[in-house]
């Protein structure tokens, strides 16, 4: 949603300068990495994931690592989704300021940057929550 938002955005500037093309695709690339991140931590979630024995399935231990596994997707997911939002209309505003006046780019692509770190700071949480997730032994 927000690669779609930015890239109309980057076409409606075209007709106001000519120059947001180079730069422009530029906030599609950090909408991909917030992707990228749900990627990342979804193949490390799938890696936490082991058969339990029909003993032990209410077991603290186990419950405790279910939990821990589920927790940390959904942190992740919710902070991708705010990064997400936050990349995409930062991007979509730095396109259409850019085209205005070509001094702000480099002042709004760090107000993006600091944007897409809370997408990276959820996937930091997220391995660490993570990395709690024991299941009991057989």
């Amino acid at each position: 949603m927000c690669c779609l938002l930015v890239i109309m955005r980057i076409f409606f500037a075209l007709f106001l300068s000519v120059h947001p093309l180079l730069f422009g695709f530029l906030h599609v690339i950090f909408c991909e990495a917030v992707a990228i991140y749900g990627v990342i931590v979804a193949i490390i979630l799938q890696t936490k994931l082991d058969s339990v024995p029909k003993s032990k399935i209410y077991d603290p231990e186990s419950m405790r690592a279910g939990y821990a596994i589920f927790a940390s997707g959904i942190i992740v997911g919710f902070a991708n989704l705010v990064c997400g939002l936050c990349v995409g209309i930062i991007g979509s505003s730095c396109a259409l300021s850019d085209a205005q006046n070509s001094t702000l780019f480099v002042k709004i692509l760090v107000i993006e940057i600091f944007g897409s770190a809370l997408g990276l700071f959820g996937v930091i949480v997220g391995i660490i929550m993570s990395a709690q997730a024991t299941w009991p032994t057989k």
